[in-house]
């Protein structure tokens, strides 16, 4: 089945009006008469519907809504270069995180410039909207403009925030370290990473007092991995918590 972006309120009407994007998706796709489509609002809504030669209409099913009682999950990551950031946000969204915020660092090898940070969200925001389509997400995660570190803190202190990093002694994997720990569901779930060239040291140090430091197993992941491992790990918690 075919799945489309729509707003909320057109997932109430008898004939929805599609944005320029879902109607340049149907262009390509070309449903045949009859086919189901769904349209979803990102927002835990969805609703089916029928294509009927050129334009959708009601199927007789009601407008469902996901129940929103989810604890918000979020990854600080730094932005890494070209596709492999792309890459990033797609499976971030796959997995279910609520917030996606990138952060410039010292040694964040992509700078983004001041001027181009909202160019560069509107894009991002693009992506996850694709990318919450095609895996079937009822739910599209929010993709903040690109921050400072030293913003990027602030942001983790109100967070139960872990950070994949070298630390003596040795810090306990993700999983463990998470599963034992006390936990306030009021406060996003959050995992932090650095860049290609890691933290530095001021920053290292900076960042585990407000984030608590945790392995990410025995060999050197890459910057990307290292994001979707982490918020993987803190996913299946969740999930196993939701039971």
């Amino acid at each position: 089945m075919h799945r489309l972006l729509a707003d909320t309120a057109s997932l109430e009407s008898e004939f929805p009006v599609l944005s320029d994007a879902a109607l340049r998706h149907l262009k390509v796709v070309r449903p045949k008469d009859g086919e189901r489509i769904e349209l979803f609002d990102g927002r835990g809504a969805w609703r089916e519907f029928i294509w009927k030669g050129s334009r959708l209409a009601a199927s007789g099913d009601i407008c469902r809504t996901s129940r929103d009682g989810r604890r918000d999950l979020v990854l600080f990551a730094c932005v890494t270069k070209g596709s492999r950031w792309d890459w990033t946000v797609e499976k971030a969204t796959e997995l279910g995180a609520t917030r996606i915020v990138p952060v410039i660092s010292a040694r964040t090898i992509a700078r983004i410039h001041a001027d181009d940070r909202i160019a560069k969200r509107e894009r991002w925001t693009r992506i996850v909207e694709d990318a919450a389509r095609q895996s079937y997400a009822k739910f599209i995660p929010e993709v903040c403009e690109p921050v400072d570190f030293e913003e990027a803190l602030s942001l983790a202190d109100k967070c139960e925030c872990y950070v994949g990093a070298l630390a003596t002694p040795p810090p306990r994997d993700v999983l463990s370290a998470v599963s034992s720990a006390p936990h306030d569901r009021s406060r996003p779930l959050a995992v932090f990473v650095g860049p290609e060239g890691d933290f530095t040291p001021e920053e290292l140090s900076a960042l585990v007092k407000v984030a608590k430091p945790v392995s990410f197993g025995p060999t050197i992941l890459r910057a990307e991995t290292a994001a979707i491992y982490g918020l993987g790990v803190l996913k299946a918690h969740l999930d196993s918590e939701a039971g």
